[in-house]
């Protein structure tokens, strides 16, 4: 699994995720936008990652993620989850370069 390059800053992160409230798009295959690592934290129960080597590829990678683990989606990588038990719920952390753009899109969103 990859990690977060050290000068790399939480600038967003996505509410609670239980089986009741999750976008459909985070059970279907979609990457992670270019320039951001997203960290999947789970908070209750298990989540399995599924990681793709292209969009039409095959899985190159299944992790299953447990209470209190996290794991990491690369700059525009191919992936989606899927829920192991009724009482997951999670949350995404996004990170982006701490000069980048994206980070400075999100700081003056915050503060309009």
């Amino acid at each position: 699994m990859p990690s977060i390059p050290n000068d790399f800053v939480n600038y967003k992160s996505t509410p609670v995720f239980t089986p009741d409230n999750i976008p459909k798009m985070f059970l279907h295959l979609h990457n992670t936008r270019a320039g951001v690592y997203g960290k999947i934290i789970v908070i209750t129960g298990e989540l399995k990652f599924y990681g793709f080597a292209e969009r039409r590829g095959d899985i190159e990678q299944e992790v299953v993620i447990r209470q209190a683990e996290s794991a990491i989606s690369p700059p525009e990588y191919w992936h989606k989850v899927e829920f192991m038990t009724d009482d997951t719920s999670f949350r995404v952390d996004f990170y982006a370069q701490q000069d980048s753009d994206i980070v400075a899109e999100n700081r003056s969103e915050r503060n309009d």
